[in-house]
């Protein structure tokens, strides 16, 4: 076991030989089950083909449909919404609904609006109602995006132009009040052992999910092993990097507040069935409705990937995530995420069941209270 040979109450310092380490001071989280929030469930739309974005008519409207992203909703946003846009706009038309008002929903919106079409968005929820809104907030953009023998041959490049597009809009959010997008340290520890492995979904056939993050190596920050002196943690490996997360109350909050002024609207609508947009007035809609095509528009291609986020109470002097036995933590300044991720992307395949899971939260917590446990000369509280 490597650690520190001292370790305040307040921090956790890397150190070095010397006295020096590129790691910065870092203070504890507080593990601890008595400081859950709540427990939030989301269904990620799954699709083995990618996400879906045809362009079909059905009750005399042109259909854009723009959703089936896994769990790289916010990641490809921008990108994806871009492509979607731009359909949408073809043969001319500005009168446009958007349905559905999550994170394709009102990228998608303030893209047309920008524009210069006129564009209501129609949906049963807010953001804060969303699934959107339960996301993890990390830069994921290839998180169960597709499966690798399932894609078009021309999807890897579709999804490098989503990805690139989206990370350099995402980049002008950076440093705006409210933080809603902003970049933090990320520790993955790893101790000589290997983690135990949490149970997958029992499936007839695993999924062998598409990974494109090598495609993106000349645009984000590299990851590095730290030297056994710079290592502040109780493990035997570590390795660090930086990486962009998104505050998800604050940047759903900036997008609508930027519709709106720009003109854009909102109106409740609930549809039950595609026959239902004949309701509308706008000849052209773009379809945002996530997890919820998959029951709106008969969508069997989409699979439920459950994710459970535990939130505990904020703690701003924490500006680092980590990575630890299948455990995935990280700040926010609506709540500290921590998330039971398993030993692999099969982890909660397949499951439509949004009820939480206290136990799988207290495991969770559990594991990463284990690690600060071992931390020399500090305690828990």
């Amino acid at each position: 076991m490597m650690g520190l040979s001292s370790l305040g109450a307040a921090s956790l310092v890397g150190c070095s030989a010397t006295g020096t380490s590129s790691i910065p001071p870092l203070a504890p989280l507080r593990m601890q089950a008595e400081r859950i929030t709540r427990i939030t469930v989301c269904l990620r739309p799954f699709r083995a083909a990618g996400p879906r974005l045809d362009v079909e008519t059905v009750a005399n409207k042109r259909v854009v449909h723009n959703y089936g992203h896994g769990g790289s909703g916010w990641s490809l946003a921008w990108g994806s919404s871009t492509i979607a846009a731009r359909r949408a706009l073809e043969g001319g038309t500005r009168n446009i609904a958007v349905i559905g008002c999550g994170a394709l929903g009102l990228t998608s919106a303030l893209l047309l609006r920008r524009a210069g079409a006129r564009v209501t968005i129609y949906t049963q929820e807010r953001t804060p109602q969303t699934r959107s809104a339960r996301a993890t907030g990390t830069w994921s953009p290839d998180s169960r995006i597709a499966a690798a023998d399932k894609v078009a041959p021309d999807f890897p490049a579709l999804w490098e132009e989503m990805a690139r597009t989206s990370y350099g809009i995402y980049q002008t959010y950076v440093g705006l009040p409210g933080e809603p997008v902003s970049w933090s340290d990320r520790f993955v520890l790893l101790d000589n052992a290997p983690a135990p492995v949490e149970p997958s979904t029992p499936q007839a056939e695993a999924v062998h999910f598409a990974g494109y993050g090598g495609r993106l190596l000349d645009m984000v920050p590299r990851y590095r092993e730290l030297s056994a002196a710079e290592n502040p943690f109780p493990v035997a490996r570590v390795r660090h990097g930086t990486s962009m997360q998104f505050n998800v109350a604050a940047l759903a909050h900036q997008l609508t507040t930027d519709f709106l002024l720009e003109g854009g609207r909102i109106e409740t609508m609930t549809f039950h069935t595609p026959a239902d947009l004949g309701r509308l007035r706008e000849p052209v809609v773009v379809n945002c409705t996530g997890y919820g095509a998959r029951a709106l528009w008969k969508d069997e291609t989409i699979t439920p990937v459950r994710g459970q986020i535990t939130w505990l109470a904020p703690q701003p002097e924490v500006r680092y995530g980590l990575y630890y036995h299948h455990v995935s933590v990280l700040p926010r300044p609506d709540g500290i995420v921590v998330q039971q991720t398993g030993g692999s992307e099969m982890f909660g395949y397949g499951i439509a069941d949004e009820t939480p899971d206290r136990r799988e939260a207290e495991t969770a917590i559990a594991t990463i209270a284990e690690l600060y446990a071992r931390m020399p000369g500090r305690t828990l509280r």
